[in-house]
């Protein structure tokens, strides 16, 4: 059992990093829309291709308020911390239950 227990801390661990690089990549495409971006800079467009879709999805489902206010990456930025919050903690206690 102790290697499940090794994998699910593991798949923790990297789930952590990966939802705090995601979140500050969110962080610097909302940084980048306050000011004109060449949209032919290689960065610019990293950034664009890897949070379109998710800031896509949720645009759809949440209308623009306050003046046409873009709030999705507010969103996005919450839901990351919630799951940062929930499941790498659950994962880790499973992992120390499974060891033991």
């Amino acid at each position: 059992m102790f290697v499940i227990s090794y994998f699910l801390i593991a798949l923790a661990t990297i789930l952590d990093i990966v939802f705090t690089a995601y979140m500050w990549i969110i962080i610097a495409r909302a940084i980048l829309s306050w000011v004109n971006p060449d949209p032919y800079n290689p960065i610019v467009r990293f950034l664009y291709s890897i949070t379109e879709p998710v800031l896509y999805a949720v645009r759809r489902r949440v209308p623009a308020f306050l003046g046409g206010i873009d709030f999705s990456p507010m969103i996005v930025i919450l839901v990351l911390v919630f799951l940062q919050s929930f499941l790498v903690p659950s994962l880790r206690r499973m992992a120390i239950t499974l060891g033991t």
